[in-house]
């Protein structure tokens, strides 16, 4: 059963949380985070981005750039930019982006559940990537972005959570990107217990985004546990950051391909050979996202297509192989576009669905790409399909919503 429990959060002061929370700093190209380091004191980015402030220069990743970022992280909390309640509490989360509204409850979980299977994956992850971001979590000492969890919608922890949303949040304001955050904290006793309960009561948690910090998590815990004598599984290093969202909250989009070039073939040859394992259809639209499962939208030479698996071309009692993504790779990528590996292979590119097929039809217009495939979105059921049966996704395969702010809400488990 799935173990989700409060935790004592350092979280930036009311009038400066605006200032401090800030989008994952790969979300941001140089000039873009040169600005935002030169124009706002406050911005988290300068907790992750030490050397801007002192000039001088550490290499990514090194035990020294590592310790200039607790430093910093260290300075913000001295200098009151944030503060740490006083309770073990919940942070209820909303954010509002468009027409979507998304509501979860921030908190923590355990190594033991992911160790043990409880939290379910389903994405491969890299072992230097885990390794960095232990080194990170070994000397830095704190999360300052949760990984995102689905869980089976319950009843009660809803009722909860819409009970503590007619009250008067601790935190709202809305960001540079027009989304609207919205925060409680909750920690009357009660309620606290009502939710660690009925989190207690899952089965299992689902990683919808954060596999590598999940990974990182779990190593770091089992490193210090080697090296103690004894340990109890209640020290802060056993735990790690997480916000959870009722399958129902969780927007998955798709994630799309553009290619450089079509591995010297002629549009004409191409499209001939794509009708053997497709039904190949040219569409008039200017604008065209696939419809339906086992649809990829194609936009080649100022022309979109419909390109429709053949029956015969996937099986759909195969978590896996029927994923659409699967699907493209074996009939498409590989054989006729000779792309093999679409973590090293540098002329595929991937650009997250929530984009629009607009960017697909740009990336090739602009000479960026030579021809770009549209995906259907996996659902819900087909993830936990493949996470329930111990299978991996295709890499980049989803992109979920929503996307956290980091420095929001921090676990520190230094004490």
């Amino acid at each position: 059963m799935a173990k989700v429990i409060p935790f004592r959060a350092i979280r930036p002061e009311n009038d400066k949380v605006h200032l401090v929370a800030s989008r994952s700093v790969d979300g941001y190209n140089l000039a873009e985070l040169r600005d935002k380091l030169a124009g706002n004191p406050y911005t988290f980015l300068h907790v992750i981005n030490p050397d801007f402030d002192d000039g001088v220069k550490t290499k990514p990743g090194s035990r020294e750039r590592l310790q200039k970022v607790k430093s910093s992280f260290k300075r913000f909390v001295r200098e009151k930019v944030f503060k740490r309640d006083e309770k073990p509490s919940y942070y209820v989360y909303r954010q509002v982006k468009g027409e979507n509204t998304y509501t979860g409850i921030i908190a923590c979980t355990s190594i033991d559940d992911y160790l043990s299977g409880v939290i379910k994956i389903h994405e491969q992850t890299l072992t230097q990537r885990e390794e960095k971001l232990k080194d990170y979590l070994e000397v830095c000492e704190f999360n300052a972005e949760p990984v995102l969890f689905s869980y089976p919608n319950d009843a009660q922890i809803d009722e909860t959570t819409h009970r503590v949303l007619e009250e008067r949040p601790d935190y709202d304001f809305t960001t540079t990107d027009r989304v609207r955050h919205t925060l409680w904290v909750v920690n009357d006793k009660k309620t606290v217990q009502l939710i660690a309960q009925r989190f207690a009561t899952i089965p299992n948690i689902y990683i919808a985004d954060g596999h590598h910090r999940s990974a990182s998590s779990a190593l770091l815990g089992k490193l210090k546990r080697s090296s103690r004598k004894s340990y109890t599984g209640e020290e802060a290093f056993n735990f790690y950051l997480g916000v959870f969202f009722p399958e129902d909250q969780l927007r998955i989009y798709e994630y799309n391909r553009v290619v450089k070039d079509l591995n010297g073939l002629s549009v004409a040859a191409f499209l001939k050979k794509l009708e053997d394992k497709f039904t190949v259809k040219k569409v008039n639209d200017s604008d065209f996202s696939s419809g339906q499962k086992h649809e990829i939208a194609m936009y080649l030479d100022n022309s979109w297509y419909s390109l429709k698996a053949k029956t015969n071309t996937y099986n759909s009692n195969d978590p896996v192989g029927s994923l659409d993504a699967a699907i493209l790779t074996e009939h498409i990528l590989s054989p006729l576009l000779d792309i093999h590996d679409l973590k090293t292979d540098k002329r595929i590119g991937f650009i997250p669905g929530i984009k629009g097929s607009k960017e697909l039809k740009k990336q090739v217009d602009e000479g960026k790409a030579a021809v770009a495939f549209g995906l259907y979105p996996v659902t819900m059921q087909h993830l936990k399909w493949i996470a329930d049966t111990n299978n991996i996704m295709p890499p980049k395969s989803t992109w979920v919503e929503p996307k956290m702010r980091s420095g929001l809400v921090i676990y520190s488990f230094e004490d």
